[in-house]
């Protein structure tokens, strides 16, 4: 038997993974923390301690936020595979996202937000593919666990994003004893993120010494130093490039905000199409690797159209939240932020039984029909929110029951998406890209995400019905022409389950 299946010292699964389950768990309190008053600190005005911007710009920086959090993933999966390993990779990730809280922690306006999320970027860029990718080094390829250890490792990620929508704005507005005046001091709450990811370094340093195994301290494909060397030249002429399409902005006067979003969702949509051309004609990739990259195709489309509705949340619903939701139920009262913990609750109440479904369900459906049915449910969930605009008007407040309605279906299909995308996305890697694959798996979040940055700009209260109704029957779409795809894709996986 294989070493590795005979480790089941963490609930049935292996040791290592309580290690990287609660080095994620923290890392997502920081950032799912920080996200859930970034929105209404960009936007709020000065008086009430945010920065004043426009609410359609915070909407759009907080999209491509989230869009270049995933894009630098490519950067993290390459630097893994190539020089330093998923073990150093990490933990230097880790280090740059406390250090991006701690900068938006200090009062220094916009200036000190550009630089956190810089940081935050290149942090999470290097963390997020390479934890993941550790958790399918866990299991050998035959093991029947490797679904639920998914599974389970995404559970460790929603709790620390449950918790996290409920202390940080609880900070922001002083620990429930108005310690700051009248203004909400967010600067307090993103403290509270720093301090998170602290936690997730401590943790990750210690255990990884102990439980996990030492195949990710060295690359999986160490690049020589001519190679490395045209790499850096690379680099140096897409820095040149960017600066000077900037630069010729600048001068014609159009270098701003919303066309710097522009730039980058152009950019969130080339990349992967690029990454894909370049894995399909590798000669690293063998015959049966090229199939199942082509298998992996029209599976990052699903999940480009999913992510780009299930991250709404902290942006279209964030709004609805705040604008359109009453606020209390009878004397309970809540904030608007507080609702982002909707989205894990529900994540880790619907768990365990996934988790149950996926281990007994002898002749369950394959990923790509997994998939078909989480795109039909995530449609749904925006269709749902386009009700009590059409039953009660889109002016007044409506029940805080609408959101958690839509939440619930919403993570029905992230269940059927998430953790099965994780899986897949390790089997189906090619053995010389196996970190930049995982890299491609988060590259759907930041396509979905870069093309929310240019459709929220439609949404207002006047628009909210056939915004819900419009993004809601795209998903639905692609979902049924999903369902017709299955036996051709599960036919490019070539073996694989």
């Amino acid at each position: 038997m294989n070493n590795k299946n005979m480790d089941t010292a963490f609930f049935g699964q292996p040791r290592g993974l309580s290690t990287l389950f609660f080095t994620e768990m923290w890392e997502r309190f920081s950032y799912y923390g920080m996200r859930a008053i970034l929105l209404f600190y960009m936007y709020y005005a000065v008086t009430q301690g945010g920065l004043g911007m426009n609410q359609t710009t915070a909407a759009s920086i907080m999209s491509i936020y989230g869009s270049l959090v995933y894009l630098a993933t490519v950067a993290g999966g390459w630097l893994s595979d190539h020089l330093w390993g998923s073990r150093r990779t990490l933990f230097i990730g880790g280090v740059f996202i406390m250090l991006g809280h701690i900068v938006l922690a200090l009062p220094a306006g916009t200036a000190a937000l550009y630089i956190s999320i810089a940081l935050i970027v290149v942090g999470t860029g290097l963390l997020k593919p390479n934890v993941s990718n550790m958790v399918g080094g866990l299991y050998s390829e035959e093991d029947r666990r490797r679904d639920a250890g998914f599974s389970m490792f995404v559970f460790g990620i929603n709790l620390g994003s449950a918790i996290a929508p409920i202390l940080v704005p609880w900070a922001a507005n002083g620990f429930g004893f108005h310690l700051f005046g009248s203004e909400t001091n967010f600067h307090a709450g993103f403290s509270l993120a720093a301090i998170g990811m602290f936690f997730g370094l401590v943790q990750y340093y210690f255990g990884g010494e102990k439980y996990l195994s030492t195949d990710g301290i060295l690359p999986n494909d160490p690049i020589d130093k001519a190679d490395l060397l045209r790499i850096v030249k690379w680099i140096v002429i897409c820095i040149a490039i960017i600066a000077a399409i900037l630069g010729v902005m600048a001068s014609m006067g159009q270098l701003n905000v919303d066309n710097v979003i522009t730039l980058l969702t152009i950019v969130a949509i080339a990349l992967p199409v690029y990454y894909f051309v370049a894995m399909l004609r590798s000669p690293k990739v063998n015959e049966i690797e090229h199939s199942r990259v082509k298998a992996y195709i029209p599976l990052f489309i699903a999940a480009a159209i999913f992510w780009g509705i299930e991250e709404s949340g902290s942006v279209v619903l964030a709004l609805f939240a705040e604008q359109r939701t009453i606020l209390h139920i009878g004397s309970w009262h809540f904030s608007a932020a507080n609702f982002q913990t909707l989205n894990p609750i529900f994540i880790m109440i619907l768990t365990p039984f996934f988790v149950w479904l996926w281990e007994h369900w002898k002749n369950q459906p394959s990923a790509p029909g997994k998939f078909a049915s989480g795109l039909i449910f995530a449609g749904f969930s925006y269709i749902w929110m386009a009700i009590p605009g059409m039953l009660f008007g889109t002016q007044g407040r409506v029940s805080p029951l609408w959101l958690v309605g839509s939440w619930l279906i919403v993570e029905i299909a992230e269940m059927l998406i998430s953790p099965i995308g994780l899986s897949i996305t390790t089997k189906l890697a090619p053995n010389a890209y196996r970190s930049q694959m995982m890299s491609l798996w988060f590259l759907a979040d930041a396509t979905g995400q870069a093309v929310n940055a240019q459709i929220v700009k439609l949404y207002s209260t006047n628009t909210e019905v056939a915004y819900f109704w419009a993004v809601g029957l795209v998903s639905v779409i692609f979902g049924v022409l999903m369902f017709f795809m299955v036996k051709r894709i599960n036919g490019f996986m070539e073996g694989v389950r």
